[in-house]
């Protein structure tokens, strides 16, 4: 195992957590140890640093690939350290990206801060998982907000949410709420519908956007359009609940509908 000092990191798509684990990283580490072409989730590969992983290796450096789809041989793969907390590594008992680095840097666990917690809690299980862990009301919608803000969520996608909300539908006999949304920043969305309701009273809802689908809710259902969709992306506190999203090739949305129901009938 390579020395901490001669690990290089790559960063995987923006969201808060990436956003909280360059500060840590640089925070801990003197040499320059990060490499961030500021990815957007869905261009979140290995193959988008392959000559920048190239170059570590040929300096005898470890890469260290954050949440970036291994798409690259397996000579070179072989060669870095993985971390990721999506897809089959997800669940609300695997540790988080962030808590993933804090270990490998083998910080002492007095460095880990509240702050650090609550980002860890809302990227493994989001709203429901900050209130489990007992964030109240004001540090739940600062730590969304944050989060909206380094996906690139902008005040016309927060207002566009809005108008969407105000004209969704109800389908799958009441068990589905489905919403129209006239871009693919889906934050927005969930946020309001989980911050309007209680804890328990979550409701499934499927964004159709142009370019994505995204679902939030049971993780029967996220694990059942996993499973009829290949190529997208899951995640949250599965079993419980989690989310799922798919982009090009779409698939129809009558088929997303179909595995839904499905997925409600078993």
């Amino acid at each position: 195992m390579a020395q901490v000092t001669d690990w290089v990191f790559f960063l995987g798509g923006r969201d808060l957590e990436m956003l909280e684990i360059g500060l840590l990283v640089r925070g801990n580490l003197k040499r320059k140890a990060i490499v961030d072409k500021r990815l957007p989730w869905h261009a979140a590969k290995a193959s988008a640093y392959r000559n920048e992983i190239a170059g570590a290796l040929a300096a005898r450096r470890r890469p260290v690939l954050v949440e970036l789809q291994p798409d690259l041989p397996p000579e070179i793969l072989d060669r870095c350290v993985l971390v990721d907390h999506h897809g089959p590594l997800a669940g609300a008992d695997r540790p988080t990206s962030l808590e993933q680095v804090f270990a490998l840097l083998g910080l002492p666990a007095t460095a880990w801060s509240r702050r650090m917690a609550l980002v860890a809690a809302n990227d493994r299980g989001w709203i429901p998982e900050l209130r489990a862990a007992g964030a109240i009301p004001m540090e739940i919608a600062a730590i969304r907000a944050e989060d909206r803000a380094a996906q690139g969520v902008a005040p016309v996608d927060e207002a566009a949410a809005e108008a969407a909300i105000d004209a969704a539908e109800t389908v799958l006999a009441g068990s589905l709420i489905l919403i129209r949304l006239p871009h693919d920043r889906t934050s927005p969305v969930f946020d309001r519908l989980a911050l309007s309701v209680a804890q328990g009273d979550l409701p499934d809802a499927l964004v159709a956007g142009p370019t994505e689908f995204n679902f939030s809710g049971r993780g029967d259902r996220v694990q059942a359009l996993a499973a009829a969709f290949p190529g997208g992306w899951y995640g949250g506190a599965l079993p419980e609940r989690g989310f799922w999203g798919h982009g090009s090739p779409l698939p129809p949305l009558e088929a997303v509908l179909s595995a839904l129901q499905q997925a409600q009938r078993g």
